[in-house]
């Protein structure tokens, strides 16, 4: 082909030819030769086992002015073929080259390195395995891949926040030192900011805000922008008890950049301000009641001032002494001019030995806010028990269902005859049979009904007949009917159930109340006035009254998740039959009232009101009644018996956040949502289009982050 070569060994210059010992020094001399048998001479003084991919095809030369070892001269080989677009790949001691974008499919080489550390280096392709200990596998990868020939590739694994490159060795190395440059803690040790004038639960959340909020050059930690990167957010907490700031940050400028910030906000009120000379602040308050809490908060006050007080009056000199003695022993609520709790306390100088509270509170209803005038020590301490107190409370979602069973069941048997026995004339000289009033009309009163021959009488009489089966035998004797027999036959069986499913939400610790019923005049009193006209002025008093379902609940949440609940359920009824007593109607009641216990989400029965009644009615003639079969004929049966019972089962669901109160939300609205789909009218032939029933708007949630309040 017309390409030479020659390989000259130390002092072994023998042209033409590749014969020489491995591993001693040699001199290369390639022009434009061919590149599978330069291989093969690079086998041969190297000692290793290499082939040549069909696919490497053309020349190279290779030349050093000295001799070289051969690991020299191999790298000198693999930096001629990268030129051209080839590259060498180990795999199990033997050398493959291949195309270069073929390398790293070929079974190289594979390491792992902790943290950048540096991998093994030469012209060869293999695999590098990076895991990083802070930095995010992800964020390296726009950094490192412009750096990485095109031919090769880099991936991320997300479980183990590791990077997989396959590339030449050499550049491996160059990229394990800038991977263990970025992969370092960005986030600075805690720092602690004491303040010396403002609050530290005011000025944190103000700070917070205009460091994060991107007011200051983009995100805290200096992610770029749209990026989120929590690793580097600034974190500024208030320590109320030192009232001090706890910061961390991204680095040490992010750290500056925070001091500075506070301490021009740190500057004591300015002269003549409202703050400077009245000690006056106002607390706006997000959950709680100003009224309540500042109640609550008067009477610690006056507690923790009365115990200090008593503490120092133990101490002080005997009453027999001149010389009057004030306790100025420093303690909450405790100061030498007293402004009293209320707003009609007297600033009067405090004559006895007890202490006087130092400060007022008192509440804005409109606003929802404290005005505390204190000094700053004692509204520090305030404001730590107020921003305690002004949490979000829970809330208990009180599931219930209340079973009431009915069963009724009535059987009626009964057998009434009369005959005549004979007669005289036109009169009955005598009579035999048996009546009863058990089940169904007496005979006689029926007999009678039909010989007056009186229609209203006769269908009076018919009216009263018992339900059910009647079999009635009225021979005509002497012109007029009688009813020789009577028969009733009846079976009865009702079933009721009545299920009711009230729900109502409240606060942790406030009493609800939901009543469903009818609300029912009772009269209490009624008057009639006749004056000397005979003029009548009647008029009637009545009391109106809840009758239905009611129940009434208060939860307590207890620390474990327990839910503590004081209940009283009751159900009531009007019985239809006393609707028109002159008295007024009467109302059957089943109430519970109980305290309880139960885990958040769990079912707890109540117990149950249970009513059993059996009665039973017979009448027979003596001895015939006993007869088998035949003494059917003399006897007359009723029975009754009637079952009630009442079931009462709770559930509580604890609902601590927006997010737990709109889930519940979403599911009762998108019920309802969809009974009202189902009952939409069908269209109609003969009426045409039929409007539709009105249905709730489909549910849109775009609730916003509410904004902090840096008070």
């Amino acid at each position: 082909m017309g390409a030479t070569g020659q390989i000259h060994a130390q002092n072994v210059l023998q042209p033409g030819t590749a014969s020489v010992r491995p591993g001693e020094p040699v001199t290369l001399n390639f022009a434009n030769a061919e590149i599978e048998a330069v291989a093969r001479t690079m086998a041969t003084i190297t000692g290793r086992n290499v082939v040549v991919d069909p696919r490497v095809r053309g020349q190279i030369n290779l030349v050093t002015e000295h001799a070289v070892p051969p690991a020299k001269a191999f790298d000198q080989f693999l930096a001629a073929l990268r030129l051209q677009g080839f590259t060498v790949v180990e795999a199990s001691g033997l050398y493959k080259v291949v195309p270069e974008a073929d390398a790293k499919l070929q079974g190289g080489s594979v390491s792992v390195a902790q943290s950048g550390a540096s991998g093994p280096a030469g012209g060869q392709i293999v695999t590098q395995i990076y895991r990083l200990n802070h930095e995010s596998a992800a964020n390296l990868v726009p950094v490192l891949r412009p750096l990485i020939s095109p031919n090769n590739t880099i991936n991320v694994s997300p479980g183990t926040n590791a990077l997989v490159i396959t590339d030449y060795a050499d550049n491996l190395q160059r990229l394990g030192k800038i991977i263990a440059a970025m992969d370092v803690s960005t986030a600075s040790d805690v720092e602690i900011i004491p303040l010396k004038h403002a609050i530290a639960s005011e000025l944190a959340p103000l700070v917070a805000r205009l460091v994060d909020s991107g007011g200051t050059g983009g995100t805290a930690g200096g992610a770029a922008p749209g990026q989120s990167d929590t690793s580097t957010k600034t974190t500024l907490l208030a320590e109320p008890r030192s009232n001090a700031l706890v910061l961390r940050a991204a680095n040490p400028a992010r750290v500056a950049q925070v001091r500075a910030l506070v301490e021009k906000l740190d500057q004591p009120p300015a002269p003549g301000s409202s703050a400077a000379s009245g000690n006056i602040h106002v607390v706006y308050l997000k959950n709680a009641d100003a009224t309540k809490l500042a109640t609550t908060l008067r009477a610690a006050m006056a507690a923790g001032s009365a115990n200090a007080g008593s503490t120092s009056t133990s101490a002080a000199p005997s009453p027999s002494s001149s010389t009057a003695t004030t306790n100025t022993t420093p303690s909450l609520g405790t100061t030498s001019a007293s402004s009293g709790l209320g707003a009609g306390a007297s600033n009067s100088t405090n004559t006895s030995n007890q202490p006087s509270t130092g400060g007022q509170i008192q509440a804005d209803p409109a606003t929802n806010s404290l005005i505390i005038t204190a000094p700053e020590p004692q509204y520090r301490q305030l404001r730590t028990v107020i921003d305690k107190l002004d949490g979000r409370r829970a809330q208990v979602l009180v599931e219930s269902l209340i079973v009431e069973v009915n069963a009724n069941k009535l059987a009626q048997f009964g057998i009434q005859w009369q005959s005549v026995l004979g007669k005289q004339g036109d009169g009955t000289v005598g009579v035999i049979g048996n009546n009863s009033g058990t089940s169904g009309a007496n005979i006689l009163g029926v007999t009678a009904a039909l010989a007056s021959g009186d229609s209203s009488a006769i269908g009076k009489a018919v009216g009263g007949l018992g339900g059910g089966l009647n079999l009635a035998l009225a021979p005509r004797i002497n012109g007029q009917y009688y009813l020789g027999a009577l028969a009733n036959f009846l079976q009865n069986s009702g079933d009721a159930n009545v299920l009711s499913t009230p729900n109502l939400m409240t606060l942790d610790n406030e009493e609800a109340k939901i009543v469903i019923g009818n609300n029912v005049p009772f009269v209490t009193g009624s008057y009639a006035n006749t004056t000397g006209s005979s003029t009548v002025n009647p008029f009637t008093t009545v009391e109106r009254k809840d009758v239905g379902l009611m129940l009434r609940v208060r939860p307590q949440i207890n620390e474990n998740g327990t839910v503590k609940m004081a209940i009283y359920q009751e159900v009531s009824k009007i019985d239809s039959a006393t609707l028109k007593d002159t008295n007024g109607p009467t109302t059957s009641k089943r109430s519970i009232e109980s305290n309880v216990l139960v885990e958040d989400g769990s079912i707890i029965v109540l117990g149950g009101l249970l009513e059993d009644s059996y009665a039973q009615a017979e009448d027979k003639v003596p001895l015939l009644g006993d007869v088998p079969v035949v003494g059917n004929l003399f006897r007359s049966e009723n029975r009754a018996r009637k079952k009630t019972n009442l079931m009462v089962f709770l559930r509580p669901v604890v609902v601590r956040d927006a997010a737990e109160s709109d889930a519940l939300m979403i599911d009762r609205y998108e019920s309802i949502r969809a009974l009202q789909q189902q009952v939409q009218p069908a269209s109609s032939t003969l009426l045409g289009t039929v409007p539709s029933a009105p249905v709730l708007p489909a549910l849109r949630m775009e609730r916003s982050a509410a904004p902090q309040n840096a008070q």
